[in-house]
């Protein structure tokens, strides 16, 4: 057959591109937002490389949890008191209409996420790939995208 089309097959493409990725963590010298994520779309066998700086507004990261409601009313219980008296201590603070928002907001990306992760979920992958620069090997995320349809959020594999 006479075909003009000599890409890779693949599997062996997307390990070229991850040898090149792991290249690029074993030459940097520091920890810096130019490394490479790698982000793995299961569905099509692509590889789709986004450095660190860029991840956010690729995926924006589910920050329902952090309201600053929702954040005192757990401070609050976490100071022993009353889940009544802390519920209102907050209307008091922000107002029940905005406790009531920020509790639906969180609740309606519990029952049918808009983002493929949460902000905690970042926020340890930056941390792990901090830390992945005092030792040897060091290791990279690998992010994997759930397939259309899968209620699933975005996976992160250590490699």
């Amino acid at each position: 057959m006479g075909s003009s089309f000599h890409s890779l097959p693949p599997l062996p493409r997307l390990q070229q591109q991850l040898r090149r990725c792991q290249a690029q963590v074993s030459k940097a010298e520091a920890w810096h937002g130019e490394l490479p994520v790698p982000v793995l779309n299961r569905s099509w066998l692509q590889l789709e490389v986004i450095n660190v700086a860029a991840l956010l507004e690729r995926f924006p990261a589910d920050s329902s949890a952090h309201a600053p409601e929702l954040m005192r009313f757990r401070t609050l219980l976490q100071q022993d008191v009353p889940a009544d008296a802390a519920e209102q201590q907050c209307w008091e603070e922000f107002g029940a209409d905005a406790c009531h928002l920020a509790l639906r907001r969180f609740w309606m990306e519990q029952q049918q996420p808009l983002h493929l992760w949460a902000l905690e979920d970042y926020l340890e992958l930056i941390e792990r790939y901090r830390h992945s620069f005092e030792e040897e090997p060091r290791t990279m995320p690998l992010l994997v995208l759930p397939r259309r349809g899968d209620p699933q959020r975005l996976q992160c594999h250590w490699i």
